[in-house]
């Protein structure tokens, strides 16, 4: 309502999220997780591989279907990344109790960095150099907030009560920001221009999404021997609707954004029936 009648400024959030919020939620998640030697390198090598054969299927798609570079970047971001903190945190809560929320806790990290690192290189790819797009990602906090974590974790150092605090008060800040900017995006969707690019790219994203992505995960979880509520854990948080932080990379790097609104916005409302069946089957 604020975005239709109360001329809401996006660009302003946008930065807002990208550059103060998110970084104090990466390190926050990433100080609070809680690791174990096993799920860390089970779930690293499922990640990089989940994404390496989901980003190249999606560029194969994309140029078999001659889409302009910032739709191939953007079909990557809708494949590659999934809802799996302001949507997946509460779901695995509910579905598999406080052990599959630990065992998820690892593969969340993972999406956070992740999207923050190369998520970023595959969005400012579409209109930057290579050389260009990995500058930045440095340009970003986040990635800074990775490296000062991962230090403080490997010194075993921890921050003081009233600092560390603080870090989490700002953290906690991200859904209803994010969630501002996204219900700001969905205001304008039925009244953009629907180009034949724009509609392909859509029905192909939405291919990806609910359809080759989970079969991609399943191929992932058999070839690294991943069982027990691991298994369903990351099956569920990997069939989870579009990031809503990939809409926001879209938007900051121009790829494609208008597409990432609509599949953000399907996805998430066919999730609603999807998801219950699958962790019915996977439980």
């Amino acid at each position: 309502m604020l975005s239709r009648f109360g001329k809401l400024e996006i660009k302003p959030l946008l930065n807002f999220a990208l550059y103060y919020i998110t970084p104090f939620l990466i390190f926050d998640t990433l100080m609070e997780a809680r690791l174990s030697p096993e799920d860390v390198y089970l779930t690293l090598a499922y990640s990089l591989l989940n994404l390496v054969l989901l980003a190249v299927v999606a560029n194969m798609i994309g140029k078999l279907l001659k889409l302009p570079a910032k739709d191939i970047a953007g079909l990557t971001l809708i494949s590659s990344f999934t809802n799996a903190v302001n949507y997946g945190i509460p779901l695995m809560l509910l579905a598999f109790g406080q052990l599959g929320l630990e065992k998820a806790s690892v593969y969340i990290v993972m999406q956070m960095v992740m999207m923050h690192t190369l998520g970023i290189f595959f969005a400012a790819r579409s209109h930057f150099t290579i050389k260009n797009a990995i500058k930045s990602v440095f340009a970003l906090p986040a990635i800074y907030a990775v490296l000062l974590a991962m230090v403080l974790r490997t010194f075993d150092l921890i921050l003081p009560g009233g600092l560390a605090t603080g870090v989490s008060m700002i953290a906690e800040a991200y859904p209803p920001i994010v969630l501002a900017v996204l219900g700001a995006q969905m205001a304008s969707v039925k009244t953009e221009t629907i180009t034949r690019n724009t509609r392909v790219t859509f029905w192909t994203g939405m291919g990806m999404r609910l359809l080759i992505a989970p079969l991609i995960a399943l191929l992932c979880l058999h070839l690294l021997e991943i069982e027990g509520i691991m298994f369903s854990t990351l099956l569920v948080l990997s069939c989870m609707p579009v990031a809503i932080n990939a809409g926001i990379l879209a938007e900051k790097f121009d790829a494609s954004p208008k597409v990432l609104t609509k599949t953000i916005l399907w996805t998430t409302l066919l999730s609603f029936f999807i998801l219950p069946v699958l962790i019915v089957l996977v439980k």
